[in-house]
């Protein structure tokens, strides 16, 4: 199931941005399996994991992300949502998401933090 993020952009340090993350040619019921993971991707460095929400929408979150960032899921209109606020400089990279575990990649979403 290749999932598609969007909704990147430019925004100041300190304010807010969410992310959506669709699987337009999934089939439900697949969806519904896939455990919907968040990656980013800075300039220069290893994609990273950000967290990730179960079909139940248990979530779990790296350090970098919590207490800052939300991952949220509609099952019914297969989408998954990164809620990203307080943002730091240090949050610019391409956001990705994909079902945790597969290496089906779709294309990114460029988030960029000015100071």
């Amino acid at each position: 199931v290749q999932l598609q993020a969007s909704g990147g952009g430019l925004v100041q340090a300190g304010g807010s941005l969410r992310l959506s993350c669709a699987a337009p040619r999934a089939i439900l019921s697949t969806y519904v399996m896939c455990v919907v993971a968040w990656h980013r991707q800075a300039p220069g460095k290893q994609r990273e994991l950000v967290g990730y929400i179960s079909s139940g929408g248990i979530t779990t979150y790296e350090a970098s992300a919590k207490g800052r960032f939300t991952i949220s899921r509609n099952n019914s209109r297969k989408m998954a949502y990164l809620q990203m606020n307080n943002l730091k400089v240090e949050d610019t990279a391409v956001y990705y998401c994909n079902c945790r575990g597969s290496d089906d990649w779709g294309k990114g979403t460029q988030v960029t933090v000015s100071s």
